[in-house]
C-alpha cells in the first residue's frame, strides 16, 4: 500500500510534470470535489507545487487553492500525455487534471478535497498530523518524546498513528521494529530517550532511502536478490533472515493491522538491547 516513500515519489513526479502549467480541464467522479472545483473555478489556475505530507499528496494552485488526496489502500496517481491510453479503466478514475502537456489521473482515490487556503498546513486533515518523517528537517528528539508519551500503547500501534508521526505504514512499522530489535507489543512509554531516538532515526533513514530509490519495490535489507528485500513483512512462518527463527504475525487487538516480528531478534520486554545491524 502507499506509504510515505511512495507518496513522496509520486509527488516529485507530478511536480516535475505539472508545476508552472495551467489547468485546461478538471473533472471528478467524487461529487463533493466536483462541486467545489466548479465553485473555485480550478480550470485556468496554475499548478504551483505538488508535495507530500506524510501519506497525503498535496497540489497547490494559484489563488490559494489546495487539493489534498490520500491514497488509502488502492489509490494511485498516473501521468499521461494527452490522448495516451490509460493503464487503468475509466470507471476507476476519481480525479482528472488536464494541462497542455500532461493529464494527471487519480484512480481509486476516495479521500480527496479542495480547500481555499494558501497553506497546506491549514488543511484540517494535515493539521492533525504528527511530524512528517520525510520532511527536510526532522526533530528526532521531539518525535521520540511523542512516541514515549503514548505510555502503555504498544509500539506496533503507535507507529501507525499518523497523529504521533506521519509517513509510516504497515510495511515500514514491521521492518523498523525488526531492525531496531523491538517487539511490536512493547509499551511505548518503556523506551528511554536514546532508544526512542534510535527508532525514529531508523524510520527516517529507511523511508528516505526508499523514497529516493524504491521505484515501487521497497528494500530494507540492502539485498538485491529477488524475494530478499524485506526482513519480516508478509513472511509469516518463514525463517528469520538473521537467526532462522520462524517469523510470527498477529492482527488481534490492540494491534490494528497485521504486524510481523521475530521472537528471537525482537524479544518481548527488551527495550535497551542493541539494535541489529
Amino acid at each position: 500500500m502507499p506509504e510515505g516513500d511512495t507518496i513522496a515519489r509520486a509527488a516529485s513526479t507530478l511536480h516535475e510534470a505539472l508545476a508552472g502549467r495551467v489547468v485546461t480541464a478538471f473533472a471528478s467522479a467524487l461529487a463533493p470535489v466536483a462541486v467545489v472545483a466548479e465553485d473555485l473555478d480550478v480550470r485556468g489556475r496554475t499548478v504551483e507545487r505538488v508535495h507530500a505530507v506524510g501519506k497525503h499528496l498535496v497540489m497547490v494552485f494559484s489563488g490559494a487553492v489546495v487539493l489534498r488526496t490520500h491514497m488509502r489502500m488502492h489509490g494511485s496517481w498516473h501521468l499521461y500525455r494527452p490522448g495516451e491510453r490509460w493503464w487503468k479503466p475509466a470507471h476507476a478514475m476519481r480525479l482528472r487534471l488536464d494541462t497542455d502537456a500532461w493529464v494527471a489521473v487519480a484512480f481509486d482515490v476516495h479521500d480527496a478535497e479542495f480547500v481555499a487556503t494558501g497553506d497546506a498546513a491549514a488543511v484540517p486533515a494535515i493539521a492533525r498530523l504528527g511530524p512528517d518523517l520525510l520532511a527536510p528537517e526532522v526533530d528526532v528528539a521531539d518525535v521520540a518524546r511523542r512516541i514515549v508519551a503514548e505510555g502503555d500503547r504498544p509500539l506496533g500501534d503507535v507507529l501507525l498513528d499518523q497523529r504521533v508521526l506521519a509517513g509510516l505504514g504497515n510495511v515500514f512499522r514491521s521492518e523498523v521494529l525488526f531492525v531496531e530489535g523491538l517487539h511490536p507489543r512493547t509499551p511505548a512509554g518503556t523506551l528511554d530517550p536514546a532508544r526512542a531516538g534510535a527508532l525514529v532515526k531508523r524510520a527516517v533513514r529507511l523511508l528516505r532511502v526508499n523514497a529516493r530509490t524504491g521505484a515501487g519495490r521497497r528494500n530494507t535489507t540492502g539485498r538485491r536478490a529477488p524475494g530478499e528485500s524485506l526482513w519480516v513483512y508478509q513472511r509469516t512462518g518463514q525463517p528469520c533472515r538473521r537467526c532462522g527463527t520462524l517469523v510470527q504475525s498477529a492482527a488481534e487487538a490492540p494491534l490494528s493491522r497485521r504486524v510481523y516480528w521475530c521472537a528471537t531478534c525482537q524479544p518481548a520486554g527488551a527495550t535497551t538491547a542493541a539494535a541489529p545491524p
